[in-house]
């Protein structure tokens, strides 16, 4: 069903989820580690101004490593026309080798370990046995909307390809290619939220419970069993932020408001509302501020009119089906 107020243009709703989703990162990222309420402890006026403040070694506006990675995702869909896995890893692994400022434990062990992009993430699970982190979720955005016109299925088998180059853990891939299907079907029109039922009719069902539950109607935070880093409550946690509030800027709040690893957190939240609400539900004094440095490509730093850009292309480009942008 159609959320009453969703934008009508596709690709306002491609953009929101794109740019949604670097705002998002960029606000909670000072945040990150921190305790509950701190964020809104510190900015506690909805609409006041001064939240895209910087700290804890970020620039006020800057975006943190989710957001680079799904922009080396986007631009390698739209540059091989398609999925190449080996690709996509190789820009992952030239990105980890030029010392960002901020990467994942696991992702760094797997892109710097040396193994092909078919062994890697494998290796490191067999090793660790953790890889449930929430590092395929938070560079969603870009290949979500690639898919969007392609289907379900397709969207979500390709989440889980992309998740699997980094996390050998299968949680991660079905948490992925759960939030694809949200955002793909947000950005066809559909009222994410009413689809849910439908779309974990599709998860692996090794794992399908543990998504039923962190994705309920009655589902808070506060039940978490795992720090959010991990990918079942940093889902959880972005569904629930969705459903509890009314766009896109108290969607956001809400989720920098939990603590802990704000910056995935939220950009999970802002892509999921981004697509929800369109671009122009994203404030502007936020909006305007994001950028994303984009380590070992030159000093290139994408900001607003890139990122819009770049959205628009992936949902051009992507597979196209009947009911596709």
């Amino acid at each position: 069903m159609t959320r009453p107020g969703t934008p009508a243009d596709p690709y306002s709703r491609a953009a929101g989820a794109v740019l949604g989703s670097a705002v998002g990162d960029a606000l909670g990222a000072p945040f990150e580690f921190g305790p509950a309420g701190a964020c809104t402890t510190r900015f506690p006026v909805p609409g006041a101004g001064g939240e895209m403040c910087g700290g804890g070694g970020w620039d006020p506006g800057e975006a943190t490593d989710d957001t680079q990675m799904a922009v080396l995702v986007g631009e390698s869909l739209l540059e091989r026309g398609g999925l190449d896995l080996p690709d996509i890893f190789a820009r992952f692994r030239r990105w980890a080798a030029a010392d960002p400022k901020d990467i994942g434990l696991q992702t760094e062990d797997v892109l710097t370990g040396g193994l092909p992009w078919d062994r890697a993430a494998d290796a490191h699970f067999a090793t660790n046995m953790r890889a449930a982190g929430n590092g395929s979720l938070m560079r969603a955005a870009t290949s979500a909307v690639y898919f969007a016109g392609a289907g379900r299925q397709p969207t979500m088998d390709a989440a889980r390809r992309i998740a699997a180059l980094t996390h050998g853990d299968r949680a991660a891939w079905e948490g992925t290619a759960v939030l694809h299907e949200l955002v793909r079907r947000a950005v066809l029109g559909d009222d994410p939220l009413d689809a849910l039922p439908g779309i974990l009719d599709h998860v692996h069902p090794e794992h399908r419970a543990r998504y039923v539950a962190v994705l309920a109607e009655d589902w808070t935070p506060d039940q978490a069993t795992e720090f959010n880093g991990a990918v079942w409550p940093c889902l959880g946690s972005a569904v629930w932020a969705l459903r509890t509030t009314g766009g896109y800027e108290e969607a956001v709040r809400a989720a920098v408001g939990l603590g802990g690893d704000t910056d995935t957190v939220a950009a999970v939240t802002g892509g999921l509302a981004g697509a929800r609400y369109g671009a122009d539900a994203i404030p502007e004094r936020w909006a305007a501020a994001v950028h994303v440095p984009m380590p070992g490509s030159g000093g290139r730093e994408p900001r607003r009119t890139e990122l819009v850009a770049l959205a628009h292309r992936l949902a051009a480009e992507g597979p196209s089906g009947p009911a596709g942008p």
